[in-house]
């Protein structure tokens, strides 16, 4: 709707004394069809003219000349109501489409910008669960948002390699681990002899100041330690690469805790060089006031923390990268983590206190609560992408057998299933993870999506043509729910921006699923194919602008769009 928000615009802004930009931003969209496709507030105006809003409503639409976009005004309370012409809208929308392919929606607002995008980030030596599906599907997708707004964005898996966790792993590898080489399902082995270790450890304590001593080992650089630690480094991030090309996710960097050890001395240096750090009880903290614990930077006897780290890391970050902003996905329950770094960074008086962002959402639960890795209660990305993709090879054999591609459709939908089905809802409500409503393709699904853009390209082929572009007439796209569809196209570059400030994918998954309802209407009541010659290629115009944004929606959400289902 932004290009028809800026024609009205720039008619009625000299009528109030308004630049155009002022009221494209007070335009809305209204609540039902029924009282047009934009609406202008005029309660603003009450303040400075005197007036009630429908008497400076009816006012305006008595003065203003209209532009050719706008077919019919109307004054409804204090509202002044827009009916987009039907011929302009067509032809606007679709030449946009096709002028701009699968850039279309993008923008040019974060050129010669950066943004840092911190998310995945799995521990080394632990399986790869569903539980951090989320902040990996979540983002890529922010990732594409901005990308697609322009910006340069910075991609880093800020990889778990370091902490005590790892001298326990050591522990347990040694005394179970019989020294296998673990080039057989290295993860499945680092697992179990993990949650073996924990469950020893509650019956013999003394295995914890085993794990303890080996960690220090490895904070010393010792040899043995130092390999092992490589050795389950290696094999780890190996795995987790196989899962992300199965994804189709990459970053443009790898750098977990280990990589910032040798500059926290530095970082520490810097904090206390601001003036914001006191000792308390000998530890090295910076005090946050009343309302939250202090940030401990430093433990008495030297030991740094994941603060420490992560501030190293940021400073690492401004330093290398002068991005905009650093944004970090990662669960609510680290919220308390990230308001404490916010505030040191204030306290130092640095403006990476404002670019720093968390984008929180809500957690991966079992039926029964809350996933464990300690205990072995974890479902497995791996186990739930490849289940998906079974399934949905079953459904290609029992509908389509003679599909094409079968296997790759397959991993297409199969892994598109799951990846969407995170990214649906707001980002903050917890995911109950339910394998029949993660591999359930009807309704609000990816695989609906995916269907829906398979249909748009069938049409396309069964027409012959390899061109849509613009008849002169377009009466055949003047039914309602033609209409319909042309309006919601003219939303999507509006949606990519709307999804990427709010960080919330799922402001472009609902659109898409509103698309696809829409077209799939318009595709049960307009004939496409058969018509007479103009309204044929119109409606083909029409299906290959909806195939071309379904597409490029996909995408943005981290999904493919298969050709044939």
């Amino acid at each position: 709707m932004q290009i028809f928000k800026e024609q009205i615009a720039c008619s009625l802004a000299p009528l109030i004394d308004w630049e155009p930009e002022r009221v494209v931003a007070a335009l809305e969209l209204p609540p039902d069809a029924k009282l047009g496709d934009l609406a202008f507030p005029c309660f603003q105006l009450a303040p400075k003219l005197r007036k009630a809003p429908p008497v400076i409503a009816a006012d305006l639409a008595e003065r203003w000349e209209k532009p050719a976009v706008v077919d019919q005004v109307q004054v409804v309370g204090g509202y002044l109501n827009f009916f987009l012409n039907p011929a302009v809208l067509a032809q606007q929308v679709l030449e946009a489409v096709q002028r701009a392919g699968d850039t279309y929606g993008n923008s040019q607002q974060g050129a010669g910008k950066t943004i840092v995008v911190d998310f995945s980030s799995p521990n080394i030596a632990k399986p790869f669960g569903v539980g951090h599906m989320p902040t990996t599907v979540l983002g890529n997708a922010i990732s594409h948002l901005y990308q697609a707004l322009g910006y340069e964005v910075v991609r880093i898996n800020h990889l778990g390699d370091w902490g005590t966790q790892f001298g326990a792993m050591m522990v347990a590898y040694l005394k179970w681990g019989e020294n296998d080489p673990l080039t057989e399902d290295p993860i499945g082995k680092l697992y179990r002899l993990y949650v073996k270790f924990h469950r020893e450890e509650e019956a013999t304590p003394a295995l914890r100041d085993e794990a303890r001593a080996w960690f220090n080992r490895l904070e010393s650089g010792d040899e043995e330690a130092t390999r092992l630690w490589r050795l389950f480094y290696d094999v780890s991030l190996k795995n987790f690469k196989r899962t992300y090309r199965r994804l189709g996710i990459e970053f443009d960097h790898y750098t977990g805790e280990s990589f910032y050890i040798d500059k926290i001395d530095e970082a520490i240096g810097r904090i206390k060089a601001a003036g914001v750090t006191e000792v308390s009880d000998g530890a090295l903290v910076v005090p946050l006031g009343d309302d939250l614990p202090p940030c401990l930077l430093q433990k008495s006897d030297g030991a740094t923390l994941y603060a420490t780290r992560d501030l190293a890391a940021l400073f690492y970050r401004e330093q290398t990268f002068r991005p905009e902003r650093i944004i970090y996905v990662v669960a609510m329950d680290q919220a308390l983590h990230f308001q404490q770094l916010k505030l040191v960074l204030k306290k130092m008086g640095l403006p990476l206190a404002d670019a720093l962002e968390h984008v929180a959402f809500g957690l991966v639960k079992l039926p029964k609560g809350k996933m464990s890795t300690r205990r072995g209660q974890m479902v497995l990305l791996d186990d739930v992408l490849q289940e998906a993709t079974s399934r949905v090879q079953e459904i290609i054999a029992e509908k389509n057998p003679a599909l094409p591609n079968k296997e790759q459709v397959a991993e297409q939908v199969g892994v598109g299933a799951v990846i969407f089905h995170n990214l649906k809802n707001s980002r903050m409500r917890d995911i109950i993870f339910d394998w029949n409503e993660v591999l359930n393709f009807e309704g609000e699904t990816g695989p609906y999506l995916q269907y829906t853009h398979a249909r748009c390209v069938s049409v396309l082929h069964k027409s012959g043509k390899q061109e849509f572009d613009l008849p002169q007439d377009l009466a055949g796209l003047s039914a309602e729910a033609a209409q319909q569809v042309l309006k919601r196209l003219s939303q999507f570059p509006e949606t990519i921006d709307k999804a990427a400030q709010a960080y919330e994918p799922s402001t472009m998954s609902r659109y898409l699923l509103d698309l696809a309802q829409d077209f799939n209407r318009f595709y049960n009541t307009c004939r496409i194919i058969g018509e007479a010659a103009s309204v044929e290629a119109s409606r083909l115009a029409l299906v290959n602008a909806v195939a071309v944004v379904l597409r490029r929606g996909l995408y943005l959400l981290g999904l493919t769009a298969p050709e044939q289902m």
